[in-house]
């Protein structure tokens, strides 16, 4: 199984074009044009019936406290957690592909609430919506793909793994609204195999991609 992007380079960094925060001199992040990245998968196993996708960063900080301020920085031995940036279910392995910018073209403050993806595609919640859910401009509910967005003063970067899985049913066993550790769980029984690009992030400018 194989899985290909014309917009990811495996070991490389993010292109921001695919980021929700991009860097900005005078205020540390900008929005970007978070476009949700091209897609593609070759060598099914055989008996696929369906796919999903995930995109989750590993490293994301297991508390907030030190979270983007000014007078420190993120330690990197702080314990990191994993952070859900897409949850796509229901995928036809016929397709071949997904389209670059398909299912996102930049940040809608409050999340953009479509369950329902293009292709007949189902969309998980992303955990931009407990991160965000303080912010008065921007809770809400965010389905989709939001791109990554690492504090601007963490002291490693960020990895965004982006790993496809072929199942062995044709519709993902969950509910509308899910997330990523229930997502998993529920296709545990049915990955007939996987394949994943692992990619980088920073904000922080003394710490390299």
């Amino acid at each position: 199984m194989r899985l290909t992007s014309q917009s990811l380079t495996d070991g490389q960094p993010v292109p921001e074009a695919y980021a929700f925060g991009i860097p900005d001199a005078d205020n540390h992040m900008a929005l970007g044009r978070n476009v949700s990245p091209h897609i593609g998968w070759s060598d099914l196993p055989a008996g696929t019936r369906s796919l999903v996708l995930v995109c989750h960063d590993p490293d994301a900080p297991s508390h907030a406290g030190d979270v983007n301020r000014e007078d420190r920085e993120i330690p990197s031995d702080l314990p990191r957690v994993d952070f859900y940036h897409w949850l796509l279910v229901d995928v036809d392995p016929a397709l071949g592909e997904l389209a670059e910018g398909a299912f996102s073209e930049g940040v809608l403050p409050g999340g953009k609430y479509v369950p329902e993806g293009p292709h007949g595609t189902r969309q998980g919640v992303n955990d931009y919506t407990d991160f965000l859910a303080g912010s008065d401009e921007m809770r809400g509910t965010y389905y989709g793909y939001d791109g990554p967005c690492p504090p601007w003063n963490d002291s490693i970067p960020h990895r965004y793994v982006f790993t496809l899985y072929a199942l062995d049913v044709g519709q993902a066993p969950v509910e509308a609204g899910f997330r990523g550790p229930d997502l998993l769980e529920a296709i545990r029984p049915h990955i007939l195999d996987q394949a994943s690009i692992t990619t980088t992030y920073s904000l922080n400018p003394r710490v390299p991609a």
